[in-house]
């Protein structure tokens, strides 16, 4: 029979002067990045949390502390680290499906390529990512980037 699980990750982080802006994995133009102890790819970290919740293995700390091994990690990397974990353990990833929310900087002109570069890591075609607003309101308007997203997993 087969094993299905699902797994919902999120991760937001301050906008900071003098840092590049990674999400996905690709660098987006900005006069402004993300504060983190790695590159802070809100989109990334949010997919690893909810790999890892779906494998019932802890979250993004537990795998990736805040040591000298992953200052300024790329998290894109770390992602493909995540992935070996979860398809060591014989599991599918069957659909990734996440929301990037910010009003400083307009993300949709980059969506093919971030999803281009989440599904070559994932092993996946099946990779969609939105992006919002926020409509003015909130952390996101103004003052940083939040992610959300789920997973399928199978075996």
């Amino acid at each position: 029979m087969l094993e299905t699980r699902v797994g919902l990750g999120t991760d937001r982080h301050r906008f900071v002067a003098d840092r590049p802006l990674i999400i996905g994995g690709v660098s987006i133009k900005s006069d402004l990045g993300l504060d983190g102890h790695s590159d802070a790819d809100v989109l990334c970290h949010a997919i690893i949390d909810a790999l890892i919740g779906a494998c019932k293995l802890g979250d993004i700390g537990d795998f990736f502390p805040e040591t000298k091994e992953y200052k300024d990690a790329q998290s894109i990397a770390l992602l493909r680290k995540t992935v070996n974990l979860v398809t060591d353990k014989g599991w599918k990833i069957v659909n990734i499906d996440a929301t990037v929310v910010t009003g400083y900087v307009k993300l949709s002109p980059y969506r093919q390529q971030i999803e281009e570069s989440l599904s070559s890591v994932l092993g996946t075609p099946a990779v969609n990512v939105k992006f919002k607003s926020g409509n003015t309101l909130g952390f996101e308007y103004k003052e940083g980037i939040s992610a959300w997203a789920i997973c399928l997993l199978s075996r």
